[in-house]
């Protein structure tokens, strides 16, 4: 049976972070990094974890700063930059589980897709496999979605903002509560078709990082996920320039699905997409 432990990570800034492996019980095959998704606690990855531990895999997540068991007391006046969950705390991760020898993998959800690309020790990873990764503008949503997200770009969550001090995420039943300054930086992004690529404040630097990536990358996204459609990853990824780019459009009913949509990758229904996964790791090896 594998054995679940949580334990404590300091970033490369010494912001302490809560972190946890699942140990396979026998000798790990890979590392498996997890890059988490906005707003989403660690604690959402733990079948999966579970499911990667029986395969052989030892694997790894975290929470953010500001997210979960990594958050303050509060998080009003709590400042940091969007790209610190890149940079600075899945690198640390990264870090820790290269420790353990052997492969490390990135298995990205969404945001966890975006921060392969900015990690400053990027060299140590031997593949990803990313999730619902895309570029987050409306344009890439279908007319009802975007109705939907210009409402909460623009309305609620401003007023939220205001009110609380930071995105009370949790009010809208969206995941956690998310620190003031990713809310700025996330809704300011969105606003252009290829992400932080169009933006001019942070371009050059985010082009140069995802330059530096040269390893296989796989860009799974489901046709009903709403916030980041095929067309929308088609737009994200042409940023990894320099990696073997594969791109994977999942129909949920093939895999006997009702839907999968933005979060049911990692839902226990979703097993047969870790399989394929995990599958495709084994031929990178």
């Amino acid at each position: 049976m594998e054995k679940r432990e949580e334990f404590d990570l300091l970033a490369a800034d010494g912001y302490r972070l809560t972190a946890s492996v699942t140990r396979p019980d026998r000798d790990p095959v890979a590392q498996l990094v997890v890059g988490g998704a906005t707003g989403v606690p660690q604690a959402f990855y733990r079948r999966f974890a579970a499911f990667a531990a029986e395969y052989g895999y030892q694997t790894w997540t975290l929470d953010y700063r500001g997210i979960g068991k990594s958050a303050p007391p509060t998080l009003k006046n709590f400042r940091m930059d969007y790209l610190d969950w890149a940079r600075l705390d899945l690198a640390a991760l990264v870090d820790r589980a290269a420790q353990e020898g052997g492969p490390v993998y990135l298995v990205g959800h969404s945001y966890g897709g975006h921060a392969f690309g900015l990690l400053p020790n990027v060299d140590k990873i031997s593949a990803c496999y990313t999730f619902a990764t895309g570029a987050g503008w409306h344009g890439w949503m279908p007319w009802h979605e975007r109705l939907k997200v210009a409402f909460l770009w623009n309305f609620v969550g401003p007023i939220l903002v205001r009110w609380k001090g930071y995105l009370a995420w949790k009010q809208l039943g969206m995941g956690e509560d998310l620190p003031i300054d990713v809310f700025h930086q996330w809704r300011h992004w969105c606003r252009f078709p290829h992400y932080f690529f169009d933006d001019p404040a942070q371009s050059e630097r985010v082009k140069a990082d995802f330059g530096r990536v040269q390893v296989p990358l796989l860009a799974a996204n489901a046709v009903d996920d709403l916030w980041a459609m095929p067309g929308s990853r088609d737009a994200f990824v042409q940023g990894y320039v320099n990696a073997p780019v594969q791109k994977l459009d999942i129909v949920p009913d093939q895999l006997g699905l009702t839907s999968i949509g933005h979060m049911g990758y990692f839902r226990k229904s979703a097993e047969p997409l870790w399989r394929q996964m995990l599958d495709w790791f084994e031929s990178q090896a």
